[in-house]
């Protein structure tokens, strides 16, 4: 590591783009702690120890502890992220976006810019839902967390949320931009570190206290790190599709036959199928702030709940659905065969082209289900053992899916960097680097 930090060093514009992002969390950590006018955190607080499981923590695991805090940014950066879904749904959907997919750069700024829009909405809407939410406790016993309802909290509540959830757009966009990593997968990343040091204070206390015993302890230790070894395992195997090149001249030199791979993730959409996900489910407990009263509504956020059976049953089919998805809008299988050809190239056994594509298509079908299961198991099961033993939300498989997944395709960025400008790779010049693994050839 010692090593990895002098290399960092050696490349100015890579140190330059570690602290940017580096500092542009550091803002957005300062910035939980910044409370919405006209609450009482202190109450919030309480009521999230107390009553804070399920769905309220798994809103505030994505926050960062900002819901907890009251902050402006307890919506998180899920109503940007909602908004992503529904514009890269509308791109299979409507020809209309579909044509400004396909424009290049200046068509992706316009759907990011729509994007940009869309989180607006979705946060006045969900910052109106909160605002509702956090008027109704002043009927409990605990006390009030709204010292002064009305009309105008409630626009002051909904101005401050919708900021805070813009300005935490635009710190992804520029660490995506000027730093290091994806920016929106790091401000959920940097969210739930933030929230571990608690979490294990919190368990230590459950295991004083006797509600946890030390076997259950030890088993759910062993758990994590067979769940973290699992994520790398996977977040880092390939299928490799054996391509073989003819002899052909190049800048009027003779280039001899050669064989190459083309590599297929076994998981391609990374970390954005749980988190989409999990964004979709936490829409009900939206709506139901709308309606108090109605039973219907409290029913459905009730079974939806973390840790239920049909909460987990669309969990797993919304992951499912979300890898297949993602993995359609990111890999383009025609012209992947395409540029195959044109450059001389063809898969063992398979004509160039359509029939190509076609296999390309059916292999990776195949192994996309493959990472839909694994990415299923991993976020479902360690959830029944949490929910069944009263374990703090952050040893739960999506929060370690995410944490494993960011950190590993940050790793990769950085050491991309140092690899093109000719520095050792992570681990030292002999060390391993941080590669996909094979898990099939053709």
């Amino acid at each position: 590591m010692a090593n990895v930090l002098q290399n960092i060093a050696k490349v100015p514009e890579l140190k330059n783009r570690v602290l940017f992002s580096l500092a542009m969390l550091a803002i957005y950590r300062i910035g939980v702690f910044v409370t919405v006018p006209g609450v009482d955190r202190h109450v919030m607080a309480d009521y999230m120890n107390t009553q804070g499981g399920g769905l309220m923590g798994l809103i505030d695991l994505f926050s960062g502890g900002a819901l907890q805090q009251v902050s402006i940014f307890a919506l998180g950066i899920m109503p940007y992220i909602s908004a992503s879904i529904i514009l890269q749904l509308l791109t299979v959907v409507v020809p209309a976006v579909e044509r400004l997919n396909k424009e290049g750069e200046a068509g992706r700024r316009r759907i990011n810019q729509f994007t940009r829009y869309g989180c607006v909405i979705l946060s006045l809407i969900q910052g109106t839902a909160l605002a509702i939410w956090l008027e109704g406790m002043n009927t409990a016993a605990m006390g009030g967390v709204v010292q002064n309802g009305g009309w105008g909290f409630r626009v002051l509540c909904v101005l401050s949320l919708t900021t805070g959830t813009t300005f935490i757009m635009w710190l992804g966009e520029q660490i995506t931009e000027r730093g290091i990593g994806n920016g929106i997968s790091l401000v959920i990343y940097a969210g739930i570190v933030a929230g571990l040091p608690s979490a294990v204070r919190q368990t230590w206390e459950l295991v004083r206290n006797g509600q946890i015993a030390v076997p259950v302890l030890l088993l759910i230790a062993v758990l994590v790190v067979v769940v973290i070894a699992v994520i790398v395992y996977f977040e880092s195997a390939q299928r490799r599709i054996l391509v073989q090149y003819a002899k052909r001249t190049v800048n009027r030199q003779t280039v001899a036959a050669a064989n190459s791979y083309l590599p297929l993730k076994v998981n391609s959409a990374g970390v954005i199928p749980p988190i989409f996900a999990s964004s979709i489910l936490m829409f009900p407990a939206t709506v139901a702030n709308f309606f108090p009263d109605a039973s219907f509504m409290v029913g459905v956020v009730n079974a939806l709940s973390p840790g239920r059976i049909l909460y987990n049953a669309m969990y797993v089919a919304l992951i499912v659905f979300f890898c297949y998805f993602y993995t359609a809008v990111t890999f383009n299988s025609v012209d992947i065969a395409d540029n195959l050809r044109k450059g001389g190239g063809a898969v063992v056994g398979v004509r160039a082209g359509n029939d190509t594509a076609q296999y390309i298509d059916r292999v990776l079908s195949r192994i996309t289900f493959g990472g839909a299961l694994y990415i299923s198991s991993v976020c479902v099961l360690p959830t029944l053992l949490q929910s069944n033993f009263n374990v703090p939300f952050y040893y739960g498989g999506t929060s370690l899916l995410i944490v494993v997944g960011v950190a590993m395709d940050t790793a990769k960025q950085i050491e991309s960097h140092l690899i093109s400008r000719s520095y050792e790779s992570f681990g030292g010049e002999r060390g391993p680097r941080i590669r996909g693994r094979r898990t099939d050839e053709v």
